[in-house]
C-alpha cells in the first residue's frame, strides 16, 4: 500500500493515471501532454509501473501503457475501511455474517 501512496503523492503521477483512465497511450503520447524532460517522464512511469498502478505492452516499436484500475480501487478501498469510522460497523457485520456461515 505504501508504494502506491508514494506513487500517488507526486501532481505529475496523478494527471498520468487521469490520461490513462481514458485508455492506453504511448509514453510520446503521454510526454505531450508535460513540459518535463523524456528521463523524468520515464522516472515517473516506472514508479507507477513498480505501484503496480500502470502495465506497460509493447506493440511493434512503442511501449503503450495503461491503467490498472483494480489495483488503485482495491488500495484505496482497503484503506477506506481501515480508517473511516462509518465502515467499521460494516466490517464487524461481515465478520459475524462470515463467522455464522462457517458455523
Amino acid at each position: 500500500m505504501e508504494k502506491i501512496f508514494q506513487a500517488l503523492s507526486s501532481t505529475v503521477r496523478r494527471k498520468i493515471l487521469a490520461y490513462l483512465s481514458g485508455g492506453s497511450m504511448t509514453a510520446g503520447e503521454i510526454a505531450e501532454r508535460f513540459e518535463i524532460s523524456k528521463p523524468s517522464l520515464s522516472k515517473h512511469l516506472n514508479i507507477l509501473e513498480n505501484a503496480e498502478l500502470v502495465r506497460r505492452e509493447k506493440k511493434g516499436q512503442f511501449i503503450h501503457y495503461s491503467l490498472v484500475q483494480e489495483n488503485l480501487a482495491n488500495t484505496l478501498n482497503g484503506f477506506i475501511q481501515e480508517v473511516c469510522p462509518v465502515s467499521r460497523p460494516l466490517k464487524k457485520e461481515s465478520a459475524e455474517k462470515a463467522s455464522q456461515r462457517k458455523a
